[in-house]
């Protein structure tokens, strides 16, 4: 009973499935799966946030050299006090007086100051490399997002591909399940009759066994890869597009190995960034490269003071105006040996950098060359294992006929079966992996974007008829 009611659940999986994949228009393809990670992949939004962040430093990078005008204000309660002794006096009608005293005093009084001062950089060392420093970090932040962006690409990918290696490799296993159990059962009828030896029946039997503990575990791999596209997406693919192995991958000319690395080298986004970091600390060394390095701002400063009160002397008020404008003029004499440690700092940075550089360059040449043997060389590795399931089906069809006949064993059949099963399943990993690499080689080029993913994503379409 619990083997029927388990062969009727089987049949309504694979119903079920057959449904799935008869809806190609609900079918989810490369683009969409890209498009739902955009809005879901939190990695992908930080990068996002940090690249709206990187903008605005340039408009800080233009402030610097833009006029700065700070207004000022003071009130308050305060006491002044003034005293001078040996002054000079003199005034029409009173004549000249010598050694004059004037006292003043305001003990407790009401305070009012008002200032507006504004200045403008002409020159400075400093601000100048302090500028490029915050347009270089944001262009890190554009090169940032934009490796995000690439790397979201190709995880995307990745998990699509997963699922759908995942789904077609128990498809495929089913499909072997259901040739094995026909075997099984001709088996056990053949026995009956006294045609085969009990052997052949125990023969299926553990093939098929087997077979359905494989079958568990796929299902529970597939579950898995399932769940991490679902979080990743959050799209239910359970509509994936195959690549089946009977289509033709797209075409593509993978040009000459020299080629890729000279844009790996010029367009690479970690390279650039390296290259970037460099940069900076070259232009923190440009603010200590001399000692002696002037500041020059235009001043213009206007304000005035009103205190008054009583003192001493009874009531009393000072009021005092000022206004200047002009050239400022700072020159650092001493800093403490600050100036100087700071130089040595950025200039071990530099080396720092470009160590890192040269890191980069040989982990980027490294990844180029090995995503263009895997387009060069998987493609031709993709027609020697078509060759190879041809081969694998012929063989099958030809060791049923001799079963029949009785010049094959059961065993023969059972492992025919197998191997045009693992030829079908190798090719279509073949045919995934050579489209990776393509996203790979783009990647490491700095060139993968939509269109990219658009040539893989057509390599994913039936053949016409299927």
């Amino acid at each position: 009973m619990n083997r029927a009611h388990n062969g009727y659940g089987r049949v309504a999986l694979l119903c079920v499935m057959w449904l799935a994949t008869a809806a190609p228009a609900t079918a989810t393809d490369l683009l969409q799966a890209w498009r739902a990670a955009q809005q879901h992949d939190p990695d992908y939004a930080t990068a996002l946030a940090a690249r709206q962040a990187g903008s605005t430093r340039r408009d800080q990078a233009s402030a610097l050299w833009r006029p700065t005008v700070i207004l000022s204000g003071t009130a308050g309660v305060a006491g002044s006090d003034s005293a001078t002794r040996g002054a000079q006096f003199s005034a029409p009608g009173f004549g000249t007086s010598r050694d004059v005293a004037f006292n003043t005093s305001i003990n407790s009084g009401v305070l009012g100051r008002a200032g507006l001062s504004a200045s403008l950089p002409l020159f400075s060392r400093e601000r100048k490399a302090q500028s490029r420093q915050l347009a270089l970090s944001a262009d890190s932040a554009d090169l940032q997002w934009q490796e995000a962006g690439q790397v979201l690409m190709l995880n995307t990918a990745q998990r699509y591909f997963d699922v759908m290696l995942a789904g077609e490799s128990l498809r495929v296993l089913r499909q072997q399940q259901v040739a094995v159990d026909r075997a099984r059962v001709e088996m056990k009828d053949r026995f009956q009759l006294g045609d085969v030896p009990v052997t052949d029946t125990h023969e299926a039997a553990a093939r098929s066994e087997a077979i359905a503990a494989q079958i568990l575990g796929l299902e529970t791999d597939l579950q898995l890869k399932t769940a991490v596209f679902t979080d990743a997406t959050g799209l239910q693919p359970v509509t994936l597009k195959p690549l089946l192995p009977e289509g033709k991958a797209a075409p593509f000319d993978p040009r000459e190995l020299a080629f890729w690395l000279s844009q790996a080298e010029a367009r690479n986004p970690q390279l650039r960034l390296q290259r970037f970091a460099v940069e900076v600390a070259r232009q923190e060394v440009a603010k200590t490269s001399t000692a002696l390095s002037p500041n020059v701002d235009v001043v213009a400063q206007i304000g005035g003071e009103r205190l008054s009160g009583s003192g001493d002397f009874g009531s009393a008020t000072n009021t005092a105006y000022n206004r200047m404008i002009g050239l400022q003029i700072a020159v650092p004499l001493y800093t403490g040996g600050m100036r100087n440690a700071r130089q040595q700092e950025a200039l071990h940075e530099i080396s720092k950098a470009l160590s890192q550089a040269d890191r980069t360059r040989q982990i980027v040449t490294q990844q180029a060359r090995a995503a263009w043997l895997g387009l060069t060389v998987g493609a031709r590795r993709v027609t020697a294992l078509s060759q190879t399931l041809a081969s694998s089906r012929s063989r099958l069809g030809a060791t049923r006929l001799g079963r029949k006949v009785g010049d094959r064993t059961t065993m023969d059949l059972l492992n025919a079966e197998n191997d045009a099963a693992n030829a079908e399943l190798t090719l279509l990993q073949a045919r995934v992996e050579l489209l990776m690499n393509r996203l790979r080689l783009a990647a490491v080029a700095g060139q993968l974007d939509e269109p990219w993913l658009q040539s893989v994503n057509a390599a994913l379409q039936a053949p016409a008829g299927q």
